[in-house]
């Protein structure tokens, strides 16, 4: 008499996705057995039927379930994330229990998967499907936990041939060492596993005293057999010796690192990969031991020795000499600090690094505060040294600005003892030595001051790694750009490594490898080298035009602040200023600028610019930078308040200026206006009406180009509107990203989340494209898209023209413009469009472009 059919229900709510449209061949090609696989909209995984619970993997992200009738059900949360080590995975069960259908098994946080690059997809397979088959699938393509999914019948022909006797047998025996990335997850487990495929041997793998079957992949991954462990392996049947032979092979050849695909909605293909043009294909990443994980705050590869980054202020006194010696002490301090500042902000503008100079002007305003002042000295009255008064005001102020509850003030609290700090160190005089660091050393520290990047960069560090800090701190914009890779928020593990120690800093998947094994370090310095070599011949190749392998041309200009930065633009290929920042040259100061002076510096740009378009933008300043000269009261959120077009229309002379000596630069035909922050056509009419007066009463017939920046959701949704009044557009990806996903991109504890690819956002860019096509007009992006190489192909595809980014990537991002197709651009982004997750669209273009990994 036949068993009774077994009944599977949905192990998890979600979107239904066939099993062969799985962007991963080991469960597509159903080497893990048949089954269904299901995009997660909960966060626990359940039991599809009454079992025993079998295995439950070491990684908390898949277990076996044996159910009466003997048929073997693996559950597997996500491709790859046995990667994750566990992270974000809590196991309800352990081999041996008895389960219930719907009862919890495994509970996972989806924010880790993300945090990681995996995706969330969830595998049912069935091991031994040969034998118990699938005889009937829902064809719901949405499902709730616990409805009715599959359905299980004995395969018809499924009884096994009678084994050979033993006199016909041969018996193999050898040993193999695990290879893989991670050890015998799912995906090795399941190659050995069909290795065996043209064998009839049966084969044994032994580990620390347990063994399972060969051809159980499943088995394999319970055995939690880690990478570069040695294995025994046991083959006895008519042809050990090969099937021994396949095994050692299978065990020992690593697999290729994997990027999980975006799951198809059901009943679509799975993406076909592009062809992949001539040259070479970026490395898997380097970083698989032991590590730290942490946050990316400036992308790269590094391979160096630790070296831990100490301030050296030694014991303060809190008792003081005197009130008129430790008086004069200090101010005599402040006024060396604030020295050393102002040097600081005049090299770097004359080196035309505009975020440090900003950065360093903020800081000379904490120096100066006489409410600080104040009450140190008050401090000082009372006793104590001038030392312990400082250091106590600022701590005081840094914690009340850690206890806002604010993000973005809690980073500023940095800022407060950095100065703390130098001011410290001009107290202590010679005995405030600070760290010597060896070229080429990883700095290690618990946090970093931009007061502190001066001593990494004279040192010519090779990465910086931090306990603490967040990817939107002053040394993380510095870092940025000089190109220094830099993670963050590793946290208090990171002071236990010792200097000397080598470390792979792998900070474009967020890792520091610890102790890598010589395989690890040669492979990170070929990878090293090999991103070298691309930078050196996009470089000889930067002059020439940026077109696609079908002939669309793409216009590559750069993002500048001054004449230095455009000089340098130049000499970098730029084909013109997408973005001209304005802001610097009204900040810091107690007047405006007066249009001579606002004339002469933008005609320093188009001069070095020699001949090329610069696209000016107005004044874009809010509450968040305030000018002095102009009556702004504060704001609880000048993200949202009076700034970029609104501040310029409410104080009109100030806009009045600014066009007027935008007006008189000359040749007038190099000149563009864009206008920031706008929202709906009629602040582009007011700002049309004005411009078009200062125009006519300076004898100038020529109609002069106006655009404006698509940076709010309401531009984006009317572009058709904005496309009638504007002559272009550009598209601010920074804002836009931040008010479309309401997250605020000052916040750490939100920067994995905040990805401009999120297909809200992209849906917004395709969106203005259309709109601005209805007129005739072309819309360019000069927010962070531009220069993310996995946007780019994107972004062609939704038919952007220019593209303008920081000066040090124009050569790459023309490098990888010249090798993109725009037919397949355009297909890739319109499959994107249908996609739910950013880290789905990132592995779609991954797929498509294997070559765009760094």
């Amino acid at each position: 008499m036949n068993a009774p059919n077994l009944h599977l229900n949905a192990f998890i709510g979600g979107a239904v996705v066939p099993l062969e449209t799985v962007p991963d061949p080991v469960f597509a090609a159903g080497m893990m057995g048949d089954g269904v696989a299901i995009e997660p909209s909960e966060r626990v995984l359940r039991a599809p039927c009454p079992g025993r619970v079998v295995q439950v993997h070491a990684s908390r992200h898949a277990c076996v379930i044996e159910a009466d009738g003997g048929a073997r059900v693996l559950l597997h949360i996500g491709l790859d994330t046995v990667l994750m080590q566990g992270e974000g995975f809590v196991a309800h069960v352990q081999p041996g229990y008895e389960v219930a259908a719907g009862q919890p098994l495994i509970e996972f946080d989806p924010a880790a998967i993300r945090r990681h690059g995996k995706t969330a997809l969830t595998v049912l397979a069935v091991e031994n499907s040969d034998v118990h088959a699938i005889a009937w699938r829902s064809v719901a393509r949405q499902v709730a936990a616990g409805d009715a999914l599959l359905e299980l019948a004995a395969a018809p022909g499924s009884a096994q041939a009678a084994a050979a006797t033993a006199a016909d047998e041969e018996v193999a025996d050898g040993w193999a060492t695990v290879r893989h990335a991670g050890g015998l997850h799912a995906r090795p487990s399941a190659t050995v596993a069909k290795a065996l495929k043209p064998f009839a041997a049966r084969v044994a793998i032994l580990s620390r005293g347990r063994q399972c079957n060969a051809r159980s992949a499943t088995g394999l991954m319970g055995l939690s057999i880690g990478e570069g462990e040695e294995v025994l392996i046991h083959a006895q049947g008519a042809d050990a010796g090969d099937a021994l032979e396949a095994v050692i092979a299978a065990l020992e050849t690593p697999s290729q690192a994997s990027h999980a695909a975006p799951a198809q909605p059901h009943g679509t293909p799975a993406p076909t990969p592009a062809p992949t043009p001539a040259g070479p294909v970026a490395a898997p990443p380097v970083v698989t031991g032991g590590q730290l994980a942490g946050v990316v705050a400036s992308p790269g590869l590094a391979l160096g020795p630790v070296a831990h980054f100490a301030h050296g202020l030694g014991d303060i006194c809190e008792a003081g000499e005197g009130v008129v010696l430790e008086r004069r002490a200090l101010k005599a301090a402040l006024y060396a600090v604030t020295c050393d500042i102002e040097t600081a902000v005049a090299d770097a503008r004359a080196r035309g690094l505009v975020d440090r100079a900003e950065i360093f002007a903020a800081h000379q305003v904490l120096a100066e505060d006489p409410d600080l002042l104040e009450q140190a000295l008050a401090a000082i009255e009372a006793g104590s040294s001038a030392a312990f008064a400082w250091r106590a005001t600022l701590q005081a102020r840094a914690a009340a600005l850690q206890a806002s509850g604010s993000a973005l003030l809690v980073e500023r609290a940095s800022d407060l003892q950095d100065i703390e700090r130098q001011v410290l160190r001009k107290l202590a005089g010679d005995g405030a030595a600070t760290s010597v660091l060896p070229p080429g050393a990883v700095v290690l520290a618990d946090d970093l001051a931009p007061s502190d990047f001066t001593a990494l960069e004279r040192a010519k560090v090779a990465a910086i790694v931090t306990a603490r800090g967040g990817p939107t701190s002053h040394v993380a914009i510095l870092a940025r750009a000089q190109g220094i890779p830099m993670l963050v928020a590793l946290g208090p593990g990171l002071s236990q490594l010792v200097d000397g120690q080598l470390v792979i800093v792998d900070a474009e998947h967020g890792r520091l490898g610890l102790c890598p094994d010589v395989e690890q370090v040669a492979l990170a310095q070929c990878e090293v080298a090999r991103r070298a070599s691309l930078r050196t011949q996009a470089l000889a190749q930067a002059e020439g035009p940026a077109v696609t392998l079908d002939g669309v041309r793409i216009e590559v200009a750069a993002n500048v602040a001054n004449a230095a930065d455009a000089a340098q633009a130049v000499a970098l290929g730029a084909e013109a200023v997408g973005l001209l920042r304005t802001e610097l040259l009204f900040l810091e100061r107690a007047d405006a600028p007066s249009v001579a002076e606002q004339r002469a510096d933008y005609q320093a740009v188009v001069d070095a610019m020699q001949g090329r378009t610069v696209i000016v933008r107005t004044l874009d300043v809010g509450a968040d930078k305030s000018l002095p000269y102009i009556a702004m009261p504060a704001e609880e959120n000048p993200a949202l308040g009076l700034r970029g077009v609104r501040l310029s229309l409410a104080r009109e002379p100030l806009l009045s200026d600014q066009f007027s000596a935008i007006l008189a630069v000359q040749p007038s035909s190099a000149v563009r206006i864009m206008l920031p922050m706008v929202v709906d056509a009629q602040e582009i009419r007011q700002a049309r009406a004005l411009l078009d007066g200062l125009a006519a009463r300076a004898g100038i017939a020529t109609r002069v180009p106006l655009g404006v920046m698509i940076e709010t959701p309401a531009a984006a949704v009317l572009a058709d509107q904005l496309a009638e009044e504007a002559d272009f557009f550009s598209i601010g990806t920074n804002d836009l990203t931040q008010y479309t996903l309401c997250m605020d991109r000052g916040n750490p504890a939100l920067a994995a989340r905040l990805d401009g690819l999120h297909p809200a956002v992209l849906r917004l860019i395709a969106q203005t494209v259309a709109g601005a096509a209805r007129h005739g007009r072309w819309v360019g992006v000069c927010g962070a898209l531009a220069s993310d190489r996995l946007a780019v192909p994107l972004l062609v595809g939704f038919g952007i023209t220019e593209l303008s980014a920081s000066p040090a990537v124009l050569p790459e991002i023309k490098a990888v413009v010249r090798r993109l197709d725009a037919a397949l651009c355009r297909t890739v982004a319109a499959r994107a469009l249908q996609l739910d997750a950013a880290y789905e669209i990132r592995a779609l273009v991954r797929i498509s472009w294997p070559w765009l990994e760094p």
